[in-house]
Protein backbone atom coordinates (compact mmCIF):
# COMPACT_ATOMS: atom_id res chain seq x y z
CA UNK A 1 0.00 0.00 0.00
CA UNK A 2 1.22 3.52 -0.51
CA UNK A 3 2.86 5.48 2.21
CA UNK A 4 0.55 7.82 2.58
CA UNK A 5 1.64 10.10 5.08
CA UNK A 6 4.79 10.66 2.66
CA UNK A 7 3.03 11.32 -0.39
CA UNK A 8 1.61 13.86 1.46
CA UNK A 9 4.26 15.53 3.00
CA UNK A 10 6.34 15.64 -0.71
CA UNK A 11 3.14 17.02 -2.70
CA UNK A 12 4.00 17.70 -6.08
CA UNK A 13 2.04 18.76 -8.78
CA UNK A 14 3.07 16.19 -11.48
CA UNK A 15 2.94 13.54 -9.04
CA UNK A 16 -0.39 13.92 -7.18
CA UNK A 17 -2.95 16.49 -8.87
CA UNK A 18 -6.26 15.96 -7.39
CA UNK A 19 -8.34 14.30 -10.32
CA UNK A 20 -5.97 12.13 -11.83
CA UNK A 21 -8.24 11.27 -14.92
CA UNK A 22 -11.94 11.97 -15.93
CA UNK A 23 -12.60 8.48 -15.04
CA UNK A 24 -12.23 9.43 -11.54
CA UNK A 25 -16.01 10.19 -10.89
CA UNK A 26 -19.18 7.82 -9.88
CA UNK A 27 -20.53 5.35 -11.91
CA UNK A 28 -23.99 7.12 -11.78
CA UNK A 29 -22.87 10.27 -13.53
CA UNK A 30 -21.66 7.92 -16.88
CA UNK A 31 -25.30 6.36 -16.30
CA UNK A 32 -26.92 9.26 -16.36
CA UNK A 33 -24.98 10.97 -19.28
CA UNK A 34 -25.28 8.96 -21.42
CA UNK A 35 -29.37 9.24 -20.86
CA UNK A 36 -28.75 12.69 -20.79
CA UNK A 37 -27.20 12.27 -24.21
CA UNK A 38 -29.82 9.87 -25.23
CA UNK A 39 -33.24 11.99 -25.00
CA UNK A 40 -31.95 15.33 -23.98
CA UNK A 41 -28.89 16.22 -26.08
CA UNK A 42 -29.60 19.91 -26.02
CA UNK A 43 -30.79 21.12 -23.03
CA UNK A 44 -28.91 23.34 -20.81
CA UNK A 45 -27.92 22.77 -17.28
CA UNK A 46 -26.15 25.20 -14.91
CA UNK A 47 -24.23 23.28 -11.39
CA UNK A 48 -23.61 25.34 -8.65
CA UNK A 49 -21.32 24.37 -5.54
CA UNK A 50 -22.68 24.74 -2.04
CA UNK A 51 -21.23 24.62 1.26
CA UNK A 52 -24.21 24.23 3.68
CA UNK A 53 -21.22 24.04 6.51
CA UNK A 54 -21.50 28.22 6.85
CA UNK A 55 -19.15 27.69 10.04
CA UNK A 56 -16.06 26.77 7.40
CA UNK A 57 -15.03 29.78 5.44
CA UNK A 58 -13.91 27.90 2.00
CA UNK A 59 -12.73 30.87 0.30
CA UNK A 60 -10.29 31.93 3.72
CA UNK A 61 -9.01 28.10 3.60
CA UNK A 62 -8.20 27.33 0.09
CA UNK A 63 -5.91 29.33 -2.03
CA UNK A 64 -7.93 30.76 -4.83
CA UNK A 65 -4.88 30.37 -6.86
CA UNK A 66 -4.36 26.73 -6.31
CA UNK A 67 -8.16 26.63 -6.83
CA UNK A 68 -8.31 27.74 -10.24
CA UNK A 69 -4.87 25.55 -11.18
CA UNK A 70 -7.08 22.20 -10.15
CA UNK A 71 -10.07 23.40 -11.85
CA UNK A 72 -7.90 23.96 -15.11
CA UNK A 73 -5.96 20.74 -14.97
CA UNK A 74 -9.10 18.98 -15.08
CA UNK A 75 -10.28 20.75 -18.17
CA UNK A 76 -6.77 19.90 -19.52
CA UNK A 77 -7.88 16.10 -19.22
CA UNK A 78 -9.52 13.86 -21.55
CA UNK A 79 -10.24 10.20 -21.74
CA UNK A 80 -7.51 7.83 -22.23
CA UNK A 81 -7.62 5.10 -25.23
CA UNK A 82 -7.04 2.33 -22.09
CA UNK A 83 -10.65 4.20 -20.07
CA UNK A 84 -12.05 3.82 -23.44
CA UNK A 85 -11.72 0.21 -24.31
CA UNK A 86 -12.64 -0.80 -20.08
CA UNK A 87 -15.57 1.25 -21.06
CA UNK A 88 -16.65 -0.17 -23.96
CA UNK A 89 -15.73 -3.89 -22.69
CA UNK A 90 -16.59 -4.30 -18.97
CA UNK A 91 -19.22 -5.71 -17.66
CA UNK A 92 -21.46 -3.52 -15.59
CA UNK A 93 -24.19 -4.87 -13.41
CA UNK A 94 -23.85 -8.32 -15.53
CA UNK A 95 -24.19 -6.44 -18.74
CA UNK A 96 -21.72 -6.44 -21.72
CA UNK A 97 -21.37 -3.37 -23.51
CA UNK A 98 -23.94 -1.01 -21.26
CA UNK A 99 -22.45 1.83 -23.15
CA UNK A 100 -23.26 2.39 -26.69
CA UNK A 101 -20.70 3.53 -29.08
CA UNK A 102 -22.68 6.88 -29.74
CA UNK A 103 -21.77 7.26 -26.35
CA UNK A 104 -18.26 6.42 -26.31
CA UNK A 105 -17.50 8.24 -29.46
CA UNK A 106 -18.62 11.39 -27.60
CA UNK A 107 -16.64 10.55 -24.51
CA UNK A 108 -13.48 10.34 -26.77
CA UNK A 109 -13.38 13.76 -27.45
CA UNK A 110 -15.33 15.07 -24.21
CA UNK A 111 -13.64 17.61 -21.71
CA UNK A 112 -15.26 19.15 -19.09
CA UNK A 113 -16.84 22.79 -19.98
CA UNK A 114 -15.30 26.12 -18.45
CA UNK A 115 -16.46 27.36 -15.26
CA UNK A 116 -17.14 30.61 -13.41
CA UNK A 117 -15.73 31.87 -9.82
CA UNK A 118 -16.48 34.44 -7.52
CA UNK A 119 -16.28 35.02 -3.91
CA UNK A 120 -18.98 36.23 -1.56
CA UNK A 121 -19.10 36.11 2.52
CA UNK A 122 -16.46 33.44 2.74
CA UNK A 123 -17.65 31.58 0.51
CA UNK A 124 -16.56 30.33 -2.63
CA UNK A 125 -19.92 31.00 -5.30
CA UNK A 126 -18.48 28.05 -8.51
CA UNK A 127 -20.67 27.52 -11.57
CA UNK A 128 -20.73 25.27 -14.09
CA UNK A 129 -22.95 26.84 -17.25
CA UNK A 130 -23.88 25.08 -20.58
CA UNK A 131 -24.93 21.80 -22.25
CA UNK A 132 -26.61 19.34 -19.88
CA UNK A 133 -24.40 16.25 -20.80
CA UNK A 134 -21.22 18.40 -20.34
CA UNK A 135 -21.79 20.11 -16.82
CA UNK A 136 -23.55 17.03 -15.44
CA UNK A 137 -19.63 15.54 -15.24
CA UNK A 138 -18.50 18.86 -12.84
CA UNK A 139 -20.12 17.65 -9.83
CA UNK A 140 -18.34 14.82 -8.61
CA UNK A 141 -14.71 16.65 -10.09
CA UNK A 142 -15.50 20.12 -8.59
CA UNK A 143 -16.90 18.50 -4.84
CA UNK A 144 -13.28 16.11 -4.74
CA UNK A 145 -11.67 19.20 -5.80
CA UNK A 146 -13.43 21.88 -2.98
CA UNK A 147 -12.53 18.72 0.02
CA UNK A 148 -8.82 17.71 -0.78
CA UNK A 149 -7.60 21.16 -1.10
CA UNK A 150 -9.08 21.83 1.88
CA UNK A 151 -7.44 19.12 3.62
CA UNK A 152 -4.20 20.08 2.01
CA UNK A 153 -4.33 23.44 3.52
CA UNK A 154 -4.93 21.90 7.42
CA UNK A 155 -2.21 19.34 6.58
CA UNK A 156 0.39 21.98 5.23
CA UNK A 157 0.94 22.82 8.94
CA UNK A 158 1.55 19.43 10.29
CA UNK A 159 5.49 18.01 10.17
CA UNK A 160 6.36 15.13 8.69
CA UNK A 161 5.81 13.20 11.81
CA UNK A 162 2.10 14.40 12.87
CA UNK A 163 1.27 13.42 9.45
CA UNK A 164 2.02 9.47 10.11
CA UNK A 165 0.08 9.93 13.11
CA UNK A 166 -2.63 11.85 11.47
CA UNK A 167 -3.04 8.45 9.29
CA UNK A 168 -2.04 6.08 11.83
CA UNK A 169 -5.22 7.50 13.85
CA UNK A 170 -7.63 7.78 10.88
CA UNK A 171 -6.31 4.12 9.85
CA UNK A 172 -7.19 2.71 13.31
CA UNK A 173 -10.64 4.14 13.23
CA UNK A 174 -10.95 2.53 10.34
CA UNK A 175 -9.56 -1.06 11.27
CA UNK A 176 -11.85 -0.85 13.87
CA UNK A 177 -15.33 -0.19 11.69
CA UNK A 178 -13.99 -2.88 9.35
CA UNK A 179 -14.04 -5.73 13.05
CA UNK A 180 -17.63 -4.34 13.68
CA UNK A 181 -18.64 -5.28 10.10
CA UNK A 182 -17.13 -8.91 10.57
CA UNK A 183 -18.49 -9.31 13.92
CA UNK A 184 -21.93 -7.71 12.41
CA UNK A 185 -21.91 -10.02 9.14
CA UNK A 186 -21.42 -13.11 11.40
CA UNK A 187 -24.60 -11.82 13.48
CA UNK A 188 -26.98 -10.72 10.16
CA UNK A 189 -25.76 -13.71 7.77
CA UNK A 190 -25.88 -11.20 5.14
CA UNK A 191 -24.22 -8.11 4.09
CA UNK A 192 -23.10 -6.01 1.58
CA UNK A 193 -21.22 -2.80 1.44
CA UNK A 194 -20.07 -0.07 -1.25
CA UNK A 195 -18.08 2.88 -1.69
CA UNK A 196 -20.13 5.81 -2.35
CA UNK A 197 -17.74 8.38 -0.88
CA UNK A 198 -15.83 10.44 -3.99
CA UNK A 199 -17.57 13.25 -3.49
CA UNK A 200 -16.62 14.25 -0.63
CA UNK A 201 -13.18 12.29 0.06
CA UNK A 202 -10.36 13.47 2.05
CA UNK A 203 -8.03 12.67 -0.72
CA UNK A 204 -7.72 9.96 -3.38
CA UNK A 205 -5.06 8.52 -2.21
CA UNK A 206 -6.60 7.87 1.12
CA UNK A 207 -10.08 6.40 -0.84
CA UNK A 208 -7.07 4.31 -3.01
CA UNK A 209 -5.94 3.05 0.48
CA UNK A 210 -9.61 2.62 1.91
CA UNK A 211 -10.65 0.59 -0.93
CA UNK A 212 -7.60 -1.72 -0.95
CA UNK A 213 -8.29 -2.26 2.96
CA UNK A 214 -12.07 -2.80 2.33
CA UNK A 215 -11.73 -5.40 -0.17
CA UNK A 216 -8.76 -7.48 1.43
CA UNK A 217 -10.20 -7.38 4.95
CA UNK A 218 -13.63 -8.23 4.27
CA UNK A 219 -14.02 -9.88 0.72
CA UNK A 220 -16.20 -9.65 -2.41
CA UNK A 221 -18.88 -11.52 -0.53
CA UNK A 222 -19.30 -7.90 1.82
CA UNK A 223 -17.40 -5.20 0.40
CA UNK A 224 -19.04 -5.49 -3.67
CA UNK A 225 -17.40 -2.75 -5.08
CA UNK A 226 -16.92 1.39 -5.55
CA UNK A 227 -18.94 3.81 -7.24
CA UNK A 228 -15.76 5.44 -8.48
CA UNK A 229 -14.66 4.68 -12.03
CA UNK A 230 -11.00 4.56 -11.89
CA UNK A 231 -10.80 2.99 -8.70
CA UNK A 232 -13.40 0.45 -10.19
CA UNK A 233 -10.61 -0.29 -12.94
CA UNK A 234 -7.49 0.06 -11.01
CA UNK A 235 -8.35 -2.38 -8.45
CA UNK A 236 -10.22 -4.65 -10.52
CA UNK A 237 -13.62 -3.66 -8.06
CA UNK A 238 -17.14 -3.67 -8.81
CA UNK A 239 -18.18 -0.48 -10.48
CA UNK A 240 -21.70 0.31 -8.20
CA UNK A 241 -24.05 3.30 -8.66
CA UNK A 242 -27.64 4.12 -9.18
CA UNK A 243 -29.52 7.57 -10.49
CA UNK A 244 -29.86 11.46 -8.69
CA UNK A 245 -31.83 13.70 -7.97
CA UNK A 246 -30.63 15.81 -10.75
CA UNK A 247 -33.00 13.70 -13.54
CA UNK A 248 -36.38 14.44 -12.19
CA UNK A 249 -35.24 18.03 -10.72
CA UNK A 250 -34.16 18.67 -14.63
CA UNK A 251 -37.47 16.75 -16.20
CA UNK A 252 -39.25 18.76 -13.86
CA UNK A 253 -37.83 22.33 -14.45
CA UNK A 254 -38.66 21.43 -17.78
CA UNK A 255 -42.54 20.60 -17.24
CA UNK A 256 -44.82 22.81 -19.14
CA UNK A 257 -47.58 23.03 -16.67
CA UNK A 258 -48.46 21.28 -13.11
CA UNK A 259 -49.41 17.97 -14.92
CA UNK A 260 -46.14 17.66 -16.18
CA UNK A 261 -44.53 18.52 -13.40
CA UNK A 262 -46.15 15.80 -11.31
CA UNK A 263 -45.86 13.16 -13.70
CA UNK A 264 -42.08 14.44 -14.53
CA UNK A 265 -40.73 11.54 -11.42
CA UNK A 266 -42.06 9.02 -13.52
CA UNK A 267 -40.89 9.45 -16.87
CA UNK A 268 -37.51 9.35 -15.36
CA UNK A 269 -37.96 6.48 -14.50
CA UNK A 270 -39.87 5.62 -17.86
CA UNK A 271 -36.63 6.65 -19.82
CA UNK A 272 -34.19 5.43 -17.91
CA UNK A 273 -36.18 1.81 -18.26
CA UNK A 274 -35.56 2.17 -22.09
CA UNK A 275 -31.82 1.78 -21.43
CA UNK A 276 -31.18 -0.33 -18.54
CA UNK A 277 -32.31 -3.45 -17.13
CA UNK A 278 -33.51 -4.86 -14.00
CA UNK A 279 -30.53 -5.29 -12.31
CA UNK A 280 -29.87 -1.17 -12.28
CA UNK A 281 -33.75 0.02 -11.65
CA UNK A 282 -33.57 1.79 -8.24
CA UNK A 283 -35.89 4.28 -7.93
CA UNK A 284 -35.13 7.49 -5.83
CA UNK A 285 -38.09 8.76 -4.36
CA UNK A 286 -37.40 11.68 -2.10
CA UNK A 287 -36.78 14.77 -4.72
CA UNK A 288 -40.36 15.98 -3.99
CA UNK A 289 -41.41 13.70 -1.36
CA UNK A 290 -41.67 10.11 -0.97
CA UNK A 291 -44.64 9.94 0.35
CA UNK A 292 -46.41 11.99 -2.22
CA UNK A 293 -44.02 9.45 -5.04
CA UNK A 294 -45.10 6.10 -3.54
CA UNK A 295 -49.09 7.23 -3.12
CA UNK A 296 -48.94 8.00 -6.81
CA UNK A 297 -46.59 5.93 -8.88
CA UNK A 298 -47.69 3.87 -11.30
CA UNK A 299 -48.01 0.05 -10.66
CA UNK A 300 -45.04 -1.07 -12.70
CA UNK A 301 -42.93 0.92 -10.22
CA UNK A 302 -43.14 -1.56 -7.62
CA UNK A 303 -41.95 -4.26 -9.67
CA UNK A 304 -38.61 -2.14 -9.89
CA UNK A 305 -35.85 -4.17 -8.02
CA UNK A 306 -35.69 -1.62 -5.05
CA UNK A 307 -35.17 1.74 -3.99
CA UNK A 308 -32.65 4.01 -2.38
CA UNK A 309 -34.13 6.42 0.61
CA UNK A 310 -32.45 8.98 1.12
CA UNK A 311 -33.45 11.85 3.12
CA UNK A 312 -35.22 10.50 5.68
CA UNK A 313 -33.78 8.41 8.92
CA UNK A 314 -32.65 4.99 7.37
CA UNK A 315 -35.19 2.41 9.46
CA UNK A 316 -38.07 5.09 8.64
CA UNK A 317 -37.91 4.90 5.13
CA UNK A 318 -36.87 1.72 4.90
CA UNK A 319 -40.16 1.16 6.57
CA UNK A 320 -42.20 3.04 4.59
CA UNK A 321 -41.05 1.24 1.86
CA UNK A 322 -41.46 -2.48 3.11
CA UNK A 323 -45.32 -0.93 4.01
CA UNK A 324 -45.83 -0.04 0.14
CA UNK A 325 -44.54 -2.93 -1.30
CA UNK A 326 -46.55 -5.23 0.92
CA UNK A 327 -49.71 -2.99 0.02
CA UNK A 328 -48.59 -3.48 -3.79
CA UNK A 329 -48.83 -7.03 -3.40
CA UNK A 330 -44.90 -7.31 -3.64
CA UNK A 331 -42.38 -9.62 -1.43
CA UNK A 332 -40.18 -6.75 0.43
CA UNK A 333 -38.29 -9.78 0.94
CA UNK A 334 -37.11 -9.88 -2.33
CA UNK A 335 -36.39 -6.02 -3.13
CA UNK A 336 -33.45 -4.31 -2.05
CA UNK A 337 -32.69 -1.10 -0.20
CA UNK A 338 -29.55 0.67 -0.51
CA UNK A 339 -28.74 3.15 2.31
CA UNK A 340 -26.44 5.89 1.70
CA UNK A 341 -27.30 9.39 3.29
CA UNK A 342 -24.80 9.85 5.57
CA UNK A 343 -24.19 6.54 6.99
CA UNK A 344 -21.62 5.72 9.27
CA UNK A 345 -20.62 2.33 11.24
CA UNK A 346 -23.64 2.73 14.12
CA UNK A 347 -26.38 3.81 11.80
CA UNK A 348 -25.29 0.01 9.54
CA UNK A 349 -25.30 -1.49 12.86
CA UNK A 350 -28.62 -0.94 13.60
CA UNK A 351 -30.17 -0.83 10.05
CA UNK A 352 -28.97 -4.03 9.37
CA UNK A 353 -30.27 -5.75 12.60
CA UNK A 354 -33.70 -4.84 12.69
CA UNK A 355 -34.05 -5.19 8.97
CA UNK A 356 -32.84 -8.64 8.87
CA UNK A 357 -35.00 -11.74 6.75
CA UNK A 358 -37.43 -8.61 6.12
CA UNK A 359 -35.79 -6.74 2.72
CA UNK A 360 -32.33 -7.06 0.95
CA UNK A 361 -30.19 -4.33 2.24
CA UNK A 362 -27.14 -2.96 0.60
CA UNK A 363 -24.89 0.19 2.04
CA UNK A 364 -23.72 3.04 0.48
CA UNK A 365 -21.01 4.22 2.29
CA UNK A 366 -19.77 7.83 1.57
CA UNK A 367 -18.12 10.66 3.36
CA UNK A 368 -18.01 8.19 6.67
CA UNK A 369 -16.42 5.84 5.01
CA UNK A 370 -13.31 7.98 2.95
CA UNK A 371 -13.45 11.15 5.24
CA UNK A 372 -13.30 10.07 8.71
CA UNK A 373 -10.53 12.29 10.32
CA UNK A 374 -12.52 13.57 13.34
CA UNK A 375 -10.49 13.50 16.43
CA UNK A 376 -7.17 12.65 14.44
CA UNK A 377 -5.22 15.28 14.08
CA UNK A 378 -2.25 15.22 16.40
CA UNK A 379 -1.44 18.84 17.13
CA UNK A 380 -4.09 21.99 17.85
CA UNK A 381 -8.06 20.85 17.01
CA UNK A 382 -8.07 17.48 16.60
CA UNK A 383 -11.24 17.87 14.50
CA UNK A 384 -10.00 20.17 11.91
CA UNK A 385 -10.29 17.91 9.52
CA UNK A 386 -14.19 16.89 10.11
CA UNK A 387 -15.85 16.47 6.90
CA UNK A 388 -18.24 19.15 5.86
CA UNK A 389 -21.69 19.38 3.88
CA UNK A 390 -20.86 20.47 0.64
CA UNK A 391 -22.58 19.81 -2.32
CA UNK A 392 -23.50 20.33 -6.42
CA UNK A 393 -26.39 20.36 -7.54
CA UNK A 394 -28.46 21.73 -10.49
CA UNK A 395 -29.76 25.28 -10.18
CA UNK A 396 -31.67 25.59 -13.69
CA UNK A 397 -32.42 24.10 -16.73
CA UNK A 398 -33.44 25.84 -20.42
CA UNK A 399 -33.08 28.86 -18.10
CA UNK A 400 -36.13 27.43 -15.56
CA UNK A 401 -35.35 27.24 -11.86
CA UNK A 402 -34.40 23.16 -10.67
CA UNK A 403 -36.11 22.66 -7.25
CA UNK A 404 -35.72 20.05 -4.91
CA UNK A 405 -37.71 19.56 -1.86
CA UNK A 406 -36.77 16.35 0.14
CA UNK A 407 -38.23 14.87 2.75
CA UNK A 408 -35.78 16.99 4.84
CA UNK A 409 -36.55 20.43 4.44
CA UNK A 410 -33.48 21.50 5.22
CA UNK A 411 -32.08 19.59 2.25
CA UNK A 412 -34.37 21.50 -0.09
CA UNK A 413 -32.76 23.81 -2.81
CA UNK A 414 -34.28 26.20 -5.48
CA UNK A 415 -35.80 29.76 -5.15
CA UNK A 416 -38.07 30.37 -2.38
CA UNK A 417 -41.33 30.73 -4.50
CA UNK A 418 -40.40 27.99 -6.95
CA UNK A 419 -39.82 25.89 -3.79
CA UNK A 420 -43.17 26.82 -2.21
CA UNK A 421 -45.08 26.42 -5.99
CA UNK A 422 -43.45 22.86 -5.66
CA UNK A 423 -44.96 22.10 -2.49
CA UNK A 424 -48.44 23.47 -3.37
CA UNK A 425 -47.93 21.24 -6.16
CA UNK A 426 -46.63 17.64 -4.68
CA UNK A 427 -47.84 18.59 -0.82
CA UNK A 428 -45.94 18.15 1.99
CA UNK A 429 -46.65 14.83 3.71
CA UNK A 430 -43.91 12.89 5.43
CA UNK A 431 -41.31 15.94 5.46
CA UNK A 432 -39.50 16.22 9.02
CA UNK A 433 -36.40 18.96 9.21
CA UNK A 434 -33.30 16.95 11.01
CA UNK A 435 -29.70 18.26 10.72
CA UNK A 436 -27.64 17.97 7.80
CA UNK A 437 -23.90 16.44 9.11
CA UNK A 438 -22.16 15.20 6.17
Amino acid sequence: MVDIATRVYNHTWKLDPIIRSLLDSDYYKFSMQQLIRRFHPDVTATFALTNRTKSVRLADAIDEGELREQLDHARDLRFSQRELIWLAGNTFYGRERIFGPDYLAFLKDFRLPDYELTKRDGQYELTFAGNWAHTTMWEVQSLAIVNELRARAIMRTLSKLELDILYANAKAKAWEKIKRLRKLKDEVGSLKISDFGTRRRHGFLWQHWIMEAMADALGPDVFTGTSNMKLAMDLGLEAIGTNAHELPMVYAALAKNDADLLASPYKVLEDWARIYDQNMRIILPDCFGTAHFLAHAPDWVADWTGARPDSKEPIEGTEELIAWWQAKGRDPRKKLVILSDGMDIDSIEQSARHFKDRVRIGYGWGTNLTNDFKGCVPRGDPDALAPISVVCKVIEANGRPAVKLSDNPVKATGPADEIERYRRVFGTAGMKAHAVLV
